[in-house]
């Protein structure tokens, strides 16, 4: 991996990271890329925003063949990106992660020929042709940069990730043509189930939406006449041409677009428009403004409990406590006045852990009181050197802090820390007592006492502080995106397809060769559409006419089965116009 951005990545999300299977695509997966390249770019030539066909050159993506990471990685480095290659839909956070790291992950496979359109699967033309593209625009590459910043830090409930793994088995089966309408349909009841019983929707949930409606089906500038600047439409020749018809609605992008929700294996009914990038930029801010993230509180610490996973507070005095939380006391005016985690908890201070406090030190769990000292209007963290010793506060005394909550810590104090501006962040104690009311928190048998010190939680969010020293892991998703098996039929097609390709690399006409294939396709592959329009390109407006117009009358009548009929006759009318604007 040469690419600078790529070295930085932490190893948490490494686990993700495959090397391409360049190898394993087909001939045919190379034409599949090719036609449908061609096809985008003639068509988005009009519809695109200015900034996508610029970016292609940018960033190396080729419309003859499927690109390769080790060249990609050699021009986005150019513009401070990088891309890796991945297994289909990998987890929303770790997404999002990759994104603020400045990395562009693809999806290792391609569509099949069946699915040359759209495909529920994330594959390398949706990520390559239509992600990288755009992000050559500076503007929307810090944009998409500080969503991942934003996004990776998003609270997801339990259901969240449920649902995730149902979006990617179907996404997985569909994309397979080996697959069984009755699997679909079972695959496609379970994410109805799922998605029937989410409840609230959590924070993941609503930027999901965000990403969704934006990055991936975004337009841009007025509701009348907008552009397309999401990779989803940008690479899909159904929905690039759908969605500027008058059957799907434009509205205006606002923050209300966070509770839209959407369907990966349909349409879109309605498309948001922006103004302008920056535009995104101050929506994605407003929304960034709603979350635990930047308001702590009850409500965020409520959400770490509801997602089950790890996340992190922090303190108003900076330090933070990372690990699964399970419970949280409030009092009557819903401020939190004690938290407790379960299992492996890390203490940090600006995302650097404190020396001593790692997860295999707190391995059981970690709780503390928060809030001000009862009867006393100053908090512990504003307290003066002359403060802490008028209330008992220092080193070696035994004490017994009473908090407005109700909780009550007595022990005798060891040690203290302190951040950089010289307040107390943490207060360590032996033989100590923890209480609310005559209920024991924690028990002198338990071993030394850490209390973290603050007045209140500023924060909440998903993830761990330092997730280096936290030496954080992510598995890689359980199920595997399917291979295709070849029998030796469709082997043999895909060999047709390479000779084919050969000829038109070294412009080179084999008329021989070519009726032989021909003659193999009509009575071995009779409905082989996009060979034949390759054959046609090759021969159009040559010598060979008698032949030119036979495979032409094979395409006109393949072109009467409806679901393909459209995609023969934008063929032949690419070929025939030559109107390729990049090459």
């Amino acid at each position: 991996m040469s690419n600078d951005v790529i070295r930085k990545l932490p190893n948490h999300l490494r686990a993700f990271i495959l090397e391409q299977p360049y190898s394993e695509y087909t001939w045919q997966n190379q034409a599949v890329w090719r036609y449908v390249m061609k096809k985008n770019i003639n068509h988005l030539t009009s519809v695109a925003h200015d900034s996508y066909l610029d970016g292609l050159r940018k960033t190396g993506i080729s419309v003859d063949q499927i690109p390769r990471m080790e060249g990609m990685n050699r021009i986005l480095k150019e513009i401070g990106w990088a891309a890796v290659s991945v297994d289909g839909f990998i987890p929303p956070n770790a997404f999002m992660e990759f994104q603020a790291y400045n990395t562009l992950v693809v999806a290792a496979d391609i569509r099949t020929i069946e699915h040359i359109e759209y495909t529920p699967a994330p594959d390398i033309i949706h990520e390559a042709a239509g992600h990288a593209p755009i992000i050559a625009n500076p503007e929307y590459a810090e944009y998409l940069r500080r969503f991942g910043e934003i996004g990776s830090k998003a609270i997801s409930s339990a259901q969240d990730y449920e649902l995730y793994e149902a979006i990617r088995h179907l996404s997985i089966i569909k994309e397979d043509p080996n697959s069984l309408e009755k699997e679909i349909l079972e695959a496609e009841s379970r994410i109805f189930r799922i998605s029937s019983n989410m409840g609230e929707p959590s924070e993941m949930a609503k930027i999901r939406n965000m990403h969704w409606w934006t990055v991936e089906y975004g337009l841009i500038g007025d509701l009348e006449s907008p552009k397309i600047y999401g990779a989803g439409l940008l690479s899909s020749i159904g929905e690039s041409t759908w969605c500027m018809s008058n059957e799907v609605r434009k509205e205006a992008y606002t923050i209300d677009a966070s509770n839209v929700e959407f369907d990966i294996t349909k349409p879109q009914p309605q498309l948001f428009v922006t103004p302008n990038f920056a535009h995104l930029s101050l929506v994605l801010e407003e929304f960034a403004n709603t979350m635990a993230l930047r308001n702590g509180g009850l409500g965020g610490v409520k959400k770490l409990i509801d997602s089950k996973d790890l996340g992190t507070i922090e303190l108003s005095t900076g330090i933070q406590i990372s690990g699964k939380f399970n419970e949280v006391i409030s009092d009557e005016f819903g401020k939190v006045v004690y938290i407790k985690t379960i299992g492996p908890t890390a203490l940090a201070y600006k995302n650097k852990e404190l020396i001593g406090h790692d997860k295999s030190y707190h391995n059981e769990g970690f709780g503390t009181p928060i809030g001000k000292l009862k009867g006393i209007n100053i908090s512990i963290e504003n307290m003066s050197p002359t403060d802490l010793v008028a209330y008992g506060i220092f080193e070696g005394k035994k004490s017994k802090l009473n908090f407005k909550g109700g909780i009550s810590v007595a022990g005798k104090i060891i040690t203290g820390k302190r951040n950089l501006q010289g307040k107390i962040i943490l207060i360590s104690f032996k033989e100590c007592t923890v209480k609310i009311g005559d209920e024991i928190l924690f028990d002198p048998s338990y071993g030394q006492y850490d209390m973290a010190v603050g007045e209140s939680i500023v924060s909440a969010f998903s993830g761990i502080a330092d997730t280096n020293s936290y030496v954080l892991n992510f598995n890689a998703p359980k199920e595997k995106t399917h291979k295709i098996s070849y029998n030796k039929k469709e082997l043999k097609l895909h060999n047709l397809y390479k000779e084919v390709r050969i000829m038109r690399e070294k412009n080179s006409l084999n008329i021989k060769k070519i009726q032989a294939i021909h003659k193999n396709l009509v009575n071995n592959y009779p409905n082989e559409w996009l060979i034949l329009l390759e054959i046609y390109e090759l021969l159009y407006n040559g010598q060979f006419k008698n032949l030119e117009s036979i495979i032409l009358k094979n395409l006109e009548n393949l072109s009467q089965q409806n679901q393909i009929t459209h995609l023969i006759k934008d063929g032949i009318e690419m070929i025939k116009s030559q109107n390729i604007i990049y090459n």
